[in-house]
């Protein structure tokens, strides 16, 4: 299913199927981008490291990221699948997997959405023909209801594992890069994992662990700042602004805002999905801004919560502002360069009207119908029957194309 976010990708190949898929996961999470926004205002507010922290107000947070956004998803994703129907069988079906795990269930709203969906487009293929007059409305009801509940039931006992699974296979990845000294490669796997959502499972149940223990030990950890970094997404933002597709750029600023002085990254991933080539920026830019806090020795004394400019400094340690900051201004540099490019500096970017080869199409046709037109007419004055005019029409008409191209 087409949508404003998921335009037709033509082609079969590797490069095609990726870009389908990107697709596809954008046209889930764009629609729903305001209560992605709503949530970051709430939590860059509220929270206990937030600009006017309320302990009530905060109890927002947890409901929103794990039951609404992954059920907002859900139903979106049920609703590119099979319209309404699906829809309502996605959000059901994801609320499986949102019970079934602790973390937010992104990732798996995005799986068990439209695959409940298309289980449900399916079974009412089958039923269709097989329902007697009178008999539709209580067969669409119980089929959608049983595969609401099979789905939810399948999302407790089997997605929401094999999706927390695979978070932790991520994480020991991570692990495994910082015990042999490889952090700047680290981002090869980070900057993917975030662009999944699992953003928060990687940086709050690895990374910061891990630089608590060295915090306590050195009084600084780079692990703090692996993940957090909004230099990658920032310089993104950048590059989207100018030179991403125009439909897409007055939303840039607002994004970059809630992501920089906010610290909500999340608000980036849908512009990485939505051309999935691009999360070659944002690892160039998350292993330069590493590499940068490497050489610089810097480091932060607690997990930047959220990840904004603002949480950076506050537990910034004294005398450690060059190193942190040249570290973003380096990330966020490398990813805007590298997405520039991938972007075609606004070459690239699919929108019609920039092309000027388009427009010269129709102006070069026309002169050459007026040319041929003229001298059609010229012709059959010349001519005394009309089937010496039709002839001596075709004739100068063809000989006339070339003249005009010539000319």
């Amino acid at each position: 299913m087409a949508t404003p976010y998921t335009p037709t990708v033509h082609g079969t190949g590797v490069r095609a199927t990726i870009q389908r898929f990107g697709g596809h996961l954008a046209g889930m999470i764009m629609p729903n981008i305001g209560a992605f926004i709503a949530w970051g205002l709430i939590t860059a507010l509220f929270i206990p490291t937030g600009w006017v922290p309320n302990k009530a107000l905060a109890e927002l947070v947890d409901p929103i990221i794990k039951v609404l956004l992954p059920v907002l998803i859900g139903y979106t994703g049920g609703r590119m699948v099979h319209a309404q129907r699906g829809a309502v069988v996605g959000a059901v079906a994801t609320m499986g997997v949102v019970v079934g795990a602790d973390v937010p269930m992104f990732l798996g709203a995005m799986i068990i959405g439209p695959l409940a969906a298309l289980i449900l487009k399916y079974v009412d293929r089958f039923t269709s023909e097989r329902t007697r007059a009178g008999f539709e409305m209580l067969v669409d009801n119980f089929t959608a209801g049983i595969v609401g509940a099979v789905t939810a039931i399948a999302g407790v006992l089997a997605i929401g594992p094999v999706v927390e699974k695979f978070t932790d296979v991520a994480g020991s990845g991570v692990e495994w890069l910082i015990a042999h000294s490889l952090l700047p490669i680290a981002s090869v796997i980070i900057e993917p994992a975030k662009v999944l959502f699992l953003n928060n499972a990687i940086n709050h149940g690895v990374l910061g662990p891990l630089g608590v223990a060295e915090s306590v030990k050195h009084g600084k950890s780079i692990l703090f700042m692996l993940e957090s970094n909004p230099g990658p997404g920032l310089g993104l933002l950048i590059a989207y602004l100018l030179f991403g597709p125009r439909s897409l750029r007055p939303s840039t600023p607002a994004a970059m805002i809630i992501h920089f002085f906010g610290g909500i990254h999340e608000i980036y991933f849908p512009y990485v999905l939505m051309k999935p080539r691009l999360i070659l920026a944002v690892v160039a830019g998350g292993a330069s801004g590493v590499l940068t806090f490497l050489v610089t020795g810097a480091g932060l004394v607690a997990t930047p919560s959220p990840g904004s400019i603002f949480a950076y400094m506050a537990v910034t340690p004294k005398g450690g502002w060059f190193g942190v900051i040249a570290g973003i201004v380096v990330a966020t540099a490398v990813s805007f360069a590298v997405a520039a490019a991938l972007l075609g500096f606004g070459r690239a970017n699919g929108d019609k009207a920039d092309d000027p080869a388009q427009n010269a199409v129709p102006h070069d046709t026309d002169d050459t119908t007026t040319t041929s037109t003229s001298t059609s007419t010229s012709t059959s004055t010349s001519t005394s029957t009309s089937d010496d005019n039709r002839d001596t029409t075709g004739e100068t008409a063809a000989e006339s194309v070339p003249a005009t191209k010539e000319a």
